[in-house]
């Protein structure tokens, strides 16, 4: 069977509340509940659409460990929650694209991937050697990067999705990550109740669509 970090739905939902303190298991419970229902529209899907065959392409690469892949409707969750689906997205902390990735951020995880013994299709790895701000407007490229970057944090941090998704959104040497804590930021929680909120309704959808296919 592939194993696939992420699904271990999800968040399971998070064993981490028990070992964390009172305060930040309340948050992020609380940021859970919050987008519990969250459902992912057909509009949305729809959004989708042209950038699947990419996100299902760059998310079967075994990057940091063997037989262990991103799970592609993580992907779109994430995708889904960060930038709405928009390719030019830019957010008010210069963010960008479809996975919402921060040139620096995006510069480094190029530069670690052209000199990878990886080849890809719809990406130049030459161009990746030198990262411009325009190319994380570019589905492909904004996909790779964030595929690469998911990969790496789950290895880094050992599938813990709460920390994964904390450093996706502060940084992977932020303090409370050294500590094993998630980044205790608002804006980092709600992220995560949105991703778990998301990702659990595409993948209750997928479940759907194979119940009514069967002969």
């Amino acid at each position: 069977m592939r194993n696939t970090y992420a699904s271990m739905i999800l968040f399971s939902i998070f064993t981490l509340l028990l070992t964390i303190g009172n305060t930040e298991a309340a948050e992020l419970q609380s940021s859970i509940n919050k987008y519990k229902g969250a459902e992912v529209s057909s509009r949305t899907l729809r959004q989708l659409e042209p950038y699947n065959k990419y996100i299902e392409y760059f998310s079967q690469f075994t990057f940091f460990r063997k037989n262990h892949k991103v799970s592609p409707d993580f992907i779109r969750a994430l995708i889904i929650a960060e930038s709405n689906v928009d390719p030019r997205a830019v957010s008010p902390k210069n963010a960008m694209g479809l996975g919402q990735i921060i040139l620096t951020t995006g510069q480094e995880a190029a530069k670690e991937i052209s000199r990878s013994r990886f080849s890809f299709e719809y990406v130049d790895k030459e161009k990746l050697k030198n990262l411009k701000r325009e190319d994380l407007f570019d589905p492909a490229t904004n996909i790779l990067l964030t595929c690469y970057l998911i990969s790496k944090y789950n290895y880094k941090f050992n599938g813990k999705l709460e920390l994964v998704l904390s450093a996706w959104n502060a940084g992977e040497n932020h303090k409370a990550l050294s500590d094993g804590r998630p980044v205790p930021y608002q804006e980092t929680m709600n992220l995560i109740g949105k991703i778990n909120g998301y990702y659990i309704s595409l993948l209750q959808k997928k479940k759907r669509i194979t119940i009514y296919s069967r002969p």
